[in-house]
């Protein structure tokens, strides 16, 4: 059982937000409904976890390899992921949600780019959640740029290519839908991370499914390669 110290602890939780277009189909819709319903379930979670003493948030919005999927749905889905942040914006200053884009940014929209740098430079001062959204990414893409970047300043180390990457390590990943693999997703930052796989789809995903994510993760105990303390 972990002390009540480390329970109030500023946690850094990531999300495979998986099953949208699945849940669609399994209600006749079409895949583009669901990632609308995902994008309420993201809502409901970013309220929900400053309560469970989450500082960093990461999600997993859009994969390097979800250009492979039909151009009108990746099309659909970079128009709505614009549409968030342009209906987002206000609700982000005024809660103090910090909002950054991790990924790759050469291959969006230059629109939307422009869209991602604008409500980035809006939610800059944000300190109750830091909200990153990673967006055409891949953690081996990262991990390679992050190594050029670390030996380019002369220090190649674990803790140069951890500042190199921008974020500490993630204490728990969580994963809707049942699939039970990283994916690509914080594969350094994701080294001790204990891992959550919830059955339900994205879109059902509630904040009481994140309270009992947390409830798991606080009662285990993290040794990080150490033998338990006698």
């Amino acid at each position: 059982m972990p002390s009540s110290l480390q329970c109030q602890e500023k946690l850094h939780v990531a999300i495979i937000m998986d099953g949208n277009g699945r849940w669609a189909t399994a209600r006749g819709l079409a895949r583009a409904a669901g990632h609308e319903a995902g994008i309420e379930a993201l809502r409901r979670v970013v309220r929900a976890a400053p309560d469970e003493n989450i500082s960093i948030l990461t999600v997993y919005a859009f994969s390097s390899d979800n250009w492979k999927r039909p151009e009108s749905e990746v099309a659909a889905l970079l128009d709505l992921f614009r549409r968030f942040l342009d209906s987002e914006t206000e609700d982000l200053v005024r809660d103090g949600i910090k909002l950054s884009i991790v990924g790759r940014r050469d291959r969006l929209p230059q629109d939307l780019v422009c869209e991602i740098e604008r409500v980035e430079a809006a939610t800059e001062w944000g300190d109750l959640l830091h909200l990153r959204v990673a967006l055409d990414y891949s953690a081996r893409d990262m991990i390679v740029e992050a190594a050029k970047k670390a030996a380019a300043s002369g220090e190649l180390s674990r803790d140069s290519l951890t500042a190199a990457l921008g974020a500490p390590d993630v204490d728990l990943l969580i994963r809707s839908s049942g699939e039970q693999r990283l994916s690509d997703f914080l594969l350094w930052e994701c080294a001790y991370a204990e891992l959550h796989f919830s059955p339900k789809p994205w879109p059902d995903f509630a904040a009481s499914d994140l309270k009992e994510a947390m409830a798991s993760f606080h009662h285990r105990e993290r040794r990080f390669g150490a033998l338990q303390a006698a």
